[in-house]
């Protein structure tokens, strides 16, 4: 029963990714720096849950196993696509405050060319991040047991799992992970207090109904996404949690990428207006095919 909610959970988050990556890319007036943004966002939860749920499935009908090369690609591509998210959240939410905050500055400060430079900066500093705690990895060793206490490879059991001295590794991470969480978590969430600010100041009750809320939506979704990672990664007591960090984990890298197309896209109107339109014209193609085969 677990396999198969795992299963459609995934599918379901596959497709409401792919759906919104594909509903952007080929409706013109979705081409903005929020929808830039909100697609980068849909492609980099994809990739964070395609390195995690096909093996944990497969875990799921026969004895889990995992070489120490594919459980360490495993880590690289998990925490690498985990730090580009958090970077992304922040510059959505730089986004926002433009918009909402500073509209006639929005068109030069966040021009298509920024929007991109930023994006492909926030996939550099993941990959690059990353790449320097797999160094680290690599270079200990494996000698004792070699059962992981999670359902993938993570950096708390895998260092639990080293034979050599982790205190470089342990410091790196926490440095690293008290930058690329803390500091953005902190900043979404000072950005949103200035954005319901401003919101509160809008004379009309349904733009500020319609603002709240979607602020809102976002909010719980970055508290839950950013909330997980500082209790696994940056809070000093993260052994006196270990009972649960299965169930953080399974919080942030599956339940939280099943939220995210629903807060940041499909209850989006215009979302909503180009997936209407990408409807009408497949029935129109089939409504054609068919009066020709008559």
């Amino acid at each position: 029963m677990l396999f198969v909610l795992l299963l459609v959970v995934y599918i379901i988050i596959l497709l409401g990714n792919i759906l919104i990556l594909l509903v952007i890319f080929n409706n013109y007036s979705l081409h903005t720096p929020m929808y830039l943004f909100i697609a980068h966002f849909s492609a980099i939860e994809t990739l964070n849950v395609t390195t995690i749920v096909p093996k944990l499935l497969t875990n799921l009908l026969e004895d889990g196993s995992i070489s120490l090369p594919g459980c360490l690609t495993q880590y690289y591509f998990f925490s690498s696509t985990a730090t580009t998210e958090c970077l992304l959240l922040a510059l959505m939410a730089y986004d926002r405050y433009l918009a909402i905050c500073r509209p006639l500055h929005y068109s030069s400060l966040m021009n298509f060319q920024f929007c991109c430079q930023t994006s492909m900066w926030a996939w550099l500093a993941g990959l690059t991040i990353s790449m320097v705690t797999l160094i680290l990895l690599c270079k200990s060793h494996f000698c004792g047991p070699n059962i992981i206490d999670n359902f993938f490879c993570d950096l708390s059991p895998l260092i639990e799992l080293s034979c050599s001295n982790t205190f470089l590794i342990e410091i790196e991470s926490f440095i690293f992970a008290s930058i690329l969480t803390l500091l953005p978590f902190v900043y979404i969430i000072v950005t949103y207090i200035i954005i319901l600010y401003n919101i509160y100041k809008i004379p009309s009750s349904t733009g500020r109904k319609k603002a709240f809320s979607t602020c809102s939506s976002h909010l719980a979704v970055v508290a839950t996404y950013y909330g997980t990672l500082i209790t696994m990664y940056v809070a000093p007591s993260r052994k006196q949690i270990s009972s649960i960090s299965k169930a953080l984990s399974l919080l942030y890298t599956v339940v939280t990428p099943l939220l995210n197309p629903i807060v940041y896209s499909l209850r989006n109107k215009e979302i909503h207006i180009a997936l209407n339109d990408i409807l009408k014209h497949f029935n129109i193609l089939f409504n054609k095919h068919d009066n020709l085969s008559l």
